[in-house]
């Protein structure tokens, strides 16, 4: 957090840094606004402000629903690649946050190494929101957990699983199961598990379980990512052959509960970390999970800006 000398500033960079509650209260506030939009109603709290969008990884889910969603709450959002500022020309990242944040009322972030946006956020004078980096995407579960709860109410005591690579999203899944308070099992390669003080500060509340059949026995909701994230594609046909076992298929959906919800942060490769059968199966929630990004961010902006 970041004091300025009128409040504090309060970032977000990890599900961590909200409450158990505010998140709760936050994913209920993003149903409320999904609904006032298809509503007709104009809503604009955030008229005249200005949100900067840096990214050193390009996107197509996160720029859209940053950007659309601050105009629809009557903002304005400015896109900054690297390419185009002096971040991608030497300058300290202290040296851009401290002008970057003097003349924008919110800065989101998507890029590589997670310290960037810690380091950005200690000499931002305005809320820093972490969009993805290599450790945590937290903005991705925002959607994701509004998504369960729309379709199947509070998570909590509910049974999570997770296949694939120990990776970013995986990372945030973890944060999760501490803050909503649900079982996670991990299918991943010997290898590829998640970071283990992630893995530790969570307690019991997740195992890694190797085998996808057998971690997918009984759950609520089935969720996987592209075997290979982007920085990865060097490493694309080794994982191929690593990952081969860790697809979500018909069998381990077979293994969930008959109306377990499938999720997938998207661009998906069919055929590869998940069969088309199963994206495109009645409980595959997927589309809905990729709208509801630009819905929870809205809400995690109204949080962040009016409170």
């Amino acid at each position: 957090m970041t004091t300025t000398a009128s409040k504090p500033v309060r970032h977000f960079l990890s599900l961590l840094d909200f409450s158990s509650d505010e998140l709760r209260t936050l994913i209920k506030r993003a149903t409320e606004l999904k609904q006032i939009l298809r509503s007709g109603e104009i809503y604009e709290p955030l008229k005249n402000q200005t949100l900067g969008m840096i990214f050193e990884k390009s996107s197509t889910r996160t720029r859209i629903s940053f950007e659309a969603g601050i105009t629809q709450l009557g903002g304005h959002a400015l896109f900054l690649s690297s390419r185009d500022t002096q971040l991608g020309r030497g300058e300290p990242i202290e040296d851009s946050a401290r002008v970057i944040s003097r003349m924008v009322d919110c800065v989101m972030i998507r890029t590589f190494e997670h310290a960037k946006v810690q380091l950005f956020a200690a000499h931002s004078r305005v809320p820093v929101i972490n969009a993805l980096t290599d450790l945590l995407h937290p903005c991705q579960l925002l959607a994701d957990m509004q998504t369960y709860f729309e379709h199947r109410g509070d998570i909590a005591g509910k049974t999570v699983t997770w296949v694939g690579d120990g990776n970013n999203m995986c990372h945030s899944y973890i944060n999760a199961a501490r803050q909503f308070d649900f079982k996670l099992n991990i299918a991943c390669p010997v290898g590829h598990e998640p970071d283990p003080d992630i893995l530790q500060a969570a307690g019991d509340r997740c195992q890694i379980i190797h085998k996808p059949v057998e971690a997918a026995s009984g759950s609520d909701l089935v969720v996987t990512d592209v075997w290979a994230s982007m920085g990865q594609e060097e490493e694309q046909k080794q994982r191929a052959v690593t990952f081969a076992d860790y697809q979500v298929n018909d069998q381990v959906m077979a293994e969930a509960h008959a109306d377990a919800l499938f999720m997938h942060c998207l661009p998906a490769h069919r055929g590869e970390e998940v069969t088309a059968s199963v994206i495109d199966r009645a409980d595959s929630v997927v589309w809905d999970e990729a709208e509801n990004r630009m819905h929870s961010q809205k809400a995690l902006l109204e949080m962040l800006l009016c409170s």
